[in-house]
């Protein structure tokens, strides 16, 4: 496990003890298995970008909180330069860079995904809301649950996220826009 996933990993287990929350009750507000959870906080196992985005609903707090030790502070806009987003080594073969983290109360998540090819432990998941993928470079096999996509340069792909998903690269890298517009309580009312 990388350096940057050890350090939200005590992000998260120093939150939840300052919320005065058992391990019970922030996995089930998260919808994640308690043992799984666990492992997650003791960093154990590399937290998925779904979970992340589910312990900070828990929390009620801005995921970027988790991944930077930092609260967004922009509010009407922001601006990310290119090569400045925040980025994020997800494991060996993933990462990516956030677009937007520095804004407060952001509805969706748009971020650059960089992928390599021959990832050998390809994360499936799933999470609430919808999920807009387009290709900027190579080509990107997207699975949405039985079904198999192959999308290259400029073809993209709108989808229900709350279906088990997962993308790879066909070519040797490849890079993709992802806009996520998760349906938190908020949102629904």
């Amino acid at each position: 496990m990388n350096e940057n996933m050890k350090q939200i990993a005590l992000r998260v287990r120093e939150l939840r003890e300052i919320l005065d929350m058992t391990t019970t009750e922030v996995a089930g507000l998260a919808g994640i298995n308690e043992a799984l959870y666990c492992d997650y906080e003791n960093g154990n196992i590399e937290i998925t970008v779904s979970d992340l985005y589910s312990i900070a609903a828990a929390f009620q707090i801005d995921p970027t909180a988790l991944l930077t030790g930092e609260t967004p502070k922009m509010g009407g806009y922001t601006i990310v330069r290119s090569g400045h987003g925040m980025d994020l080594e997800r494991h060996q073969g993933y990462m990516f860079s956030s677009l937007a983290a520095n804004y407060a109360g952001r509805d969706m998540e748009p971020m650059l995904v960089y992928l390599k090819k021959d990832v050998k432990d390809i994360e499936i998941v799933q999470h609430s809301g919808q999920e807009f993928n387009y290709v900027l470079q190579g080509t990107v096999q997207v699975n949405i649950g039985s079904k198999v996509f192959i999308l290259n340069q400029g073809d993209s792909i709108y989808f229900n996220s709350s279906i088990k998903h997962s993308q790879c690269a066909i070519t040797p890298t490849a890079t993709f826009l992802a806009v996520i517009n998760e349906i938190s309580a908020k949102n629904r009312g």
